[in-house]
């Protein structure tokens, strides 16, 4: 799934490549792509002859600000990606995948494809009368955002004081911090030398200010490098993301720990497979 790296990298895409761009058009070729409410009829009623103006992100979620022409606010358009979604800015007329799921058209032809492999991506349209919150229930759940002021050891330590779950658990629920997943978790606690299976309740002080350090360090080198591709990420021109090849312990099970020789470990904890070195992170 797409991590905070990842939606990053699409949303900057998307505010580049589509600032301003007017849809003309908009063709839903699978239902279930569309969440919010009244369906496809009602989410291409409200969002068609409406400009996309500036994106924003939170946690993993993409929301688009919408005007009319005369520049009046026409509400939000809100994507989560899920395990597969990702959006391809075509400039040129191509028959669409059989994975494409929904098109917005401008009126040169120009075209926006959703494609999603797994078809587990959602869309919402949300009108200016109510608030992105009441109508994607997701969002109301999210943690603090780890690149921002109010994600920082007091945090955690007062978040975590009770919780006996470990910390590999406790840093995929997006309610303790949105938008990392799996990858940048693990990376995460290799880099701040913190075992994943440690109850969050026992981490101490100073090992909450190292794992807020090394979250921020990690989540900027990947966003740097246009996030991690290892199966299906691609931004809006079809690139991969560079940070997989500097991935440090994910999916490097039975090789060599980079820092110490050790076997990388893997194991699953709260359901997911975690990798960890037995030496550097005790």
């Amino acid at each position: 799934m797409p991590e905070l790296p990842e939606v990053e990298t699409v949303r900057k895409g998307l505010e580049k490549l589509l600032n301003g761009f007017f849809i003309e058009r908009i063709e839903v070729l699978k239902e279930r792509s569309i969440a919010s409410f009244g369906g496809s009829k009602n989410f291409i009623k409200n969002i068609q002859h409406s400009h996309i103006g500036n994106w924003e992100r939170r946690g993993k979620y993409l929301i688009g600000s919408l005007y009319s022409k005369k520049k009046d606010s026409k509400g939000f358009i809100v994507v989560h990606l899920r395990m597969t979604g990702q959006f391809k800015f075509q400039k040129k007329q191509i028959i669409p995948c059989k994975h494409t799921r929904v098109r917005f058209f401008d009126k040169t032809g120009r075209e926006l494809r959703f494609i999603d492999i797994r078809n587990f991506g959602q869309m919402w349209y949300v009108p200016v009368s109510k608030s992105i919150p009441e109508v994607v229930p997701g969002i109301k759940r999210l943690g603090p955002e780890p690149l921002s002021d109010s994600f920082n050891s007091l945090y955690l330590e007062e978040y975590l004081k009770n919780k006996t779950r470990s910390i590999k658990s406790a840093l995929l629920d997006q309610a303790t911090v949105a938008g990392v997943g799996n990858i940048y978790a693990d990376e995460t606690l290799f880099d701040a030398g913190i075992n994943p299976k440690t109850k969050s309740m026992n981490l101490k002080s100073y090992e909450l200010k190292k794992l807020c350090k090394s979250l921020v360090k990690i989540l900027k080198i990947s966003i740097g490098k246009g996030g991690t591709t290892f199966s299906d990420f691609r931004d809006l021109e079809g690139i991969n993301g560079n940070y997989g090849g500097q991935a440090l312990v994910y999916r490097r099970s039975g090789k060599s720990c980079r820092k110490c020789g050790e076997k990388i470990l893997r194991e699953k904890i709260c359901g997911r497979s975690t990798h960890w070195c037995p030496n550097c992170q005790k």
